[in-house]
């Protein structure tokens, strides 16, 4: 497990090709936040999470499996990821910021995503795209 990367991932990389293209500026893993989100929009304080299926459990998707093997050892670890999840967002949210998660298998239909992103985010900002 430890050549699983945190930052900088391919679902991750996806989203913020996505994001340049349709014309946001945003900042990467900003550790003042909850959870360290992605992706951050300090001026509209909106946060994106940009969370793998396997690892993070993405509820009735396919990926989402429990091992055959450790199944003790993988489903502790399966509920303690989705709890700090949650936690983290919620902790956001109490902030005063918005935040939105955004899953890889999403990712896989490109025109939905902008559209998901857009709606999340609004228009660009004056002097963008």
């Amino acid at each position: 497990m430890s050549l699983i990367r945190a930052k900088n991932t391919a679902p991750e990389l996806a989203v913020r090709r996505a994001l340049h293209r349709l014309g946001y500026r945003f900042r990467l893993h900003t550790s003042d936040l909850p959870g360290k989100p992605d992706i951050t929009f300090p001026a509209r304080r909106k946060a994106i999470f940009v969370h793998g299926c396997f690892w993070h459990q993405h509820p009735g998707c396919s990926v989402a499996h429990l091992p055959n093997t450790r199944r003790d050892y993988w489903a502790a670890k399966f509920e303690r990821t989705v709890e700090r999840d949650a936690r983290s967002i919620w902790e956001i949210r109490a902030l005063g910021w918005e935040a939105m998660v955004v899953w890889e298998c999403e990712i896989r239909g490109k025109a939905a995503v902008e559209e998901q992103l857009t709606r999340f985010l609004g228009a660009p900002r004056e002097g963008q795209k």
